[in-house]
């Protein structure tokens, strides 16, 4: 160890000794073996290089093209935009991938040892990643399966709205009130699901005096329900007598309404049938309750 160290030191003084020309001249001399090597290299590799961008540069592009032609032959036969999406986007990264294995064999590179470095480093990564993961694998799934579609109506861990985006990782909803909600996907796979498509349905209740038909209310309600058109196009409204309360006859609504306009249709549903009513004299009774005093002799 003490020789190694005497002799780098001798090295030193011997550099220091040097002249500036001679310096100089060491410099030169490292430049053109530099020099020398890149010149050598690009002699031996050079159409190997000039192979292997254009076989890269061609397949990007064959890759971009492919990847459209997916997306077009899916939209063609009406699939759902998401998974259109991710079909034409994984073709393109596949067909990208093997463009650049064929790429690093042309210049003699081989791709064994990065394949056994990616293999290790997609371990370490998916045990530290698990739930991510899971959540990726969830999403594929949605995307295959598909249990929904962009603009289903569903509700799923007690939350209600209207699919706007599917991901991988997560799921975008938007509820009645426009304000979007994102799901982990991992949170729907697996749970139970409702899927009520386009529509939400929507319950209504009003109390008739007992003094009033309610065959004819009922008749009345299912004329104005019918003409203001909040009932969805897949099924009627239903209308009947719910209850026989303590101060009222209590009439039922059932309906289903397109989820965008959810509350719209309540409040407009609720001022028709006041107006209805009010017009045909229709009495709505407030509580009542009738108390008999009972005295002892």
């Amino acid at each position: 160890m003490f020789e190694q160290v005497e002799s780098t030191t001798a090295k030193v003084e011997e550099a220091k000794s040097l002249a500036p020309a001679d310096l100089l001249r060491q410099e030169i001399d490292q430049v053109s073996y530099v020099y020398n090597i890149i010149v050598d290299f690009f002699a031996n590799y050079t159409f190997q290089l000039i192979g292997a961008f254009i076989i890269f540069a061609l397949g990007y592009m064959l890759a971009g093209k492919i990847s459209k032609m997916v997306l077009n032959l899916c939209t063609r036969h009406k699939l759902d935009i998401t998974l259109s999406q991710f079909l034409a986007s994984t073709t393109k990264m596949l067909i990208v991938i093997m463009i650049t294995v064929i790429s690093l064999s042309k210049l003699g590179i081989s791709v064994t040892p990065f394949i056994a470095a990616i293999g290790a480093i997609s371990l370490g990564a998916g045990l530290a990643l698990q739930g991510l993961l899971a959540n990726y694998a969830a999403g594929f799934n949605i995307i295959i399966i598909r249990p929904f579609v962009v603009g289903d109506t569903i509700t799923v861990q007690g939350v209600t709205g209207i699919v706007k985006e599917v991901l991988l990782a997560y799921t975008i909803i938007s509820d009645q009130d426009n304000v979007c909600i994102t799901i982990p996907n991992k949170h729907i796979v697996g749970e139970i699901l409702h899927n009520s498509k386009h529509d939400s349905l929507l319950e209504l209740t009003v109390g008739i005096a007992y003094k009033e038909d309610p065959l004819r209310v009922i008749r009345l309600l299912e004329t104005v329900i019918k003409d203001i058109g909040i009932v969805g196009e897949s099924r009627e409204a239903q209308i009947g007598i719910s209850e026989f309360a303590d101060s009222a006859i209590n009439i039922s609504i059932r309906l289903w309404t397109p989820t965008a306009n959810f509350y719209d249709a309540k409040f407009k549903a609720y001022e028709t049938i006041y107006l209805t009513l009010k017009e045909n004299n229709i009495e709505i009774p407030f509580p009542q309750r009738d108390v008999h005093m009972i005295s002892k002799p």
